[in-house]
């Protein structure tokens, strides 16, 4: 069996995508959306980090997480955040139900897939992409028809950074949209 290894550079952006085991709709309910929240914050209160871009969608999330200087424990702030959330969701010592002997094994719950797939941004246009991919994330899935009317995404804070225009992708008023290349990005978005 092959071992995956994850690239580990100090100081590094990188976009993360993870997700909820079997695609379950976890992050429908504001309220996870708010556990996750708090998972988050604590991390980056023990192990301080940017949260440069994010979305939540109701059955995964893609992040762009900038590492300080000198820092690479990316996997550690990862798996800190997927415990937190999941000791909140379900409750300390809580056993999931139906979980195949594999994941009970690994002490792994039903609330993640396994891993987390990782990219690390290589430049300012990388960079970019991956933002953009973030951002129209929600429209792709079908759950919005504009970027900004989706409420779980960085999208907002962006446009006040003056990165985006707020009609950035947007089809309300009957605009038609066309949307952006994401280049190489699908391969390694893991959707």
């Amino acid at each position: 069996m092959p071992e995956y290894r994850r690239p580990k550079i100090p100081g590094a952006t990188v976009f993360l995508t993870m997700v909820a085991y079997e695609r379950r709709l976890h992050f429908q309910a504001e309220e996870n959306v708010n556990r996750l929240r708090a998972a988050l914050a604590k991390v980056k209160q023990e192990m301080p980090f940017d949260i440069t871009a994010a979305v939540i969608l109701p059955d995964h999330m893609h992040f762009m997480w900038t590492l300080p200087d000198g820092d690479d424990r990316l996997s550690s702030r990862a798996g800190k955040m997927k415990i937190l959330f999941t000791q909140s969701f379900r409750g300390v010592g809580a056993l999931p139900e139906d979980v195949p002997l594999s994941r009970l094994k690994h002490r792994e719950s039903d609330i993640w897939q396994r891993r987390f797939i990782d990219h690390v941004i290589r430049d300012d246009d990388d960079f970019e992409e991956h933002l953009n991919y973030i951002h129209y994330n929600p429209v792709k899935h079908g759950l919005v028809a504009c970027p900004h009317l989706w409420p779980f995404s960085s999208f907002g804070l962006w446009v006040k950074k003056n990165v985006y225009p707020a009609d950035w992708c947007c089809s309300c008023g009957g605009k038609i949209v066309t949307p952006p290349k994401f280049g190489d990005i699908a391969g390694h978005i893991g959707e």
